[in-house]
């Protein structure tokens, strides 16, 4: 009589300590080469001025911060209120794609309605159209709306769910979640709006967690259509104003700029702090079913 042999699969198989050491040797100099333009940027926002670009080691010899005081009211106003106006565009965007795209990936997993399956592969098709062909036809419509130099052409696109990545991300994870969630609600007498708001979006977390992050990730950083759009000195963002530093004709301040760098990461890092948990989830069950 065959036995079924016990003997492991060698991809399975765990690695000796020295290999497990080494991989981790390796992981973690993998790690500090990708932290060190972070750790860098840092020790230059502490360093003066005339030391930054002689001393390019990590170690500052002199340590100031001079250059968070100057950088902080370097610009005609000062970096506080570009913080302000960079939170408030980032914000309504966050809000707008969590309440937009959640409700196009319900409609998308859940209902049925004409031409469905077309009107989901020309969104699935617009995440392969890049930014800068739109731009063009987008900014005439917009400056004929007399939007430029206001946050509608930032904030606006973003209520009518043209992130079609998001859409796409909470698509895939509604479809993971027993459609007899639906079927019992709709016995007890809910319609779609009652079962999205309490059964599918409690669910949801995961993926509008995740949609949330990078959300505003990508709109605290984005530069291009902030500095297409913002052109006054008073709307400018963080993302715009940190070029203010730079002078293509005259000397730069180098020392402000990475100081107001490593605060304009702040909030980047304490919102993606909070949400990680949730973001591994939701970025895990996205491929699913």
């Amino acid at each position: 009589m065959a036995t079924r042999s016990n003997r492991v699969p060698f991809l399975f198989r765990p690695l000796p300590r020295g290999s497990r050491l080494l991989k981790h040797a390796l992981l973690i100099g993998f790690g500090l080469i990708m932290l060190y333009p972070l750790l860098w940027m840092i020790s230059s926002s502490l360093k003066p001025e005339d030391l930054i670009f002689r001393e390019p080691g990590l170690w500052p010899s002199a340590v100031t911060l001079d250059n968070y005081s100057d950088g902080w009211t370097a610009l005609k106003h000062s970096f506080g209120y570009y913080l302000w106006n960079s939170a408030v565009i980032t914000g309504l965007s966050v809000a707008a794609n969590l309440v937009a795209c959640s409700l196009a990936a319900y409609a998308f997993a859940r209902l049925n309605f004409p031409l469905k399956k077309v009107w989901f592969a020309i969104m699935l098709g617009s995440i392969m159209l890049p930014y800068h062909v739109t731009v063009v036809p987008q900014y005439i419509v917009f400056a004929n709306m007399d939007w430029i130099n206001t946050i509608w052409p930032l904030v606006v696109p973003k209520f009518l769910a043209t992130d079609a990545f998001f859409i796409f991300l909470m698509v895939q994870f509604i479809r993971t979640l027993p459609r007899e969630l639906d079927e019992a609600a709709a016995i007890d007498g809910a319609g779609y709006w009652r079962i999205f708001l309490q059964v599918i979006l409690p669910l949801c977390m995961p993926a509008l967690a995740t949609t949330g992050i990078f959300t505003f990730i990508w709109t605290w950083n984005d530069f291009f259509s902030q500095n297409l759009y913002l052109t006054n000195s008073d709307n400018l963002t963080v993302a715009v104003a940190l070029r203010q530093f730079l002078d293509s004709s005259g000397e730069s301040s180098w020392g402000p700029m990475f100081a107001m760098s490593i605060v304009s990461l702040g909030p980047i890092f304490g919102f993606f702090l909070a949400g990680q948990k949730y973001l591994i989830r939701g970025m895990a069950t996205t491929g699913l079913k």
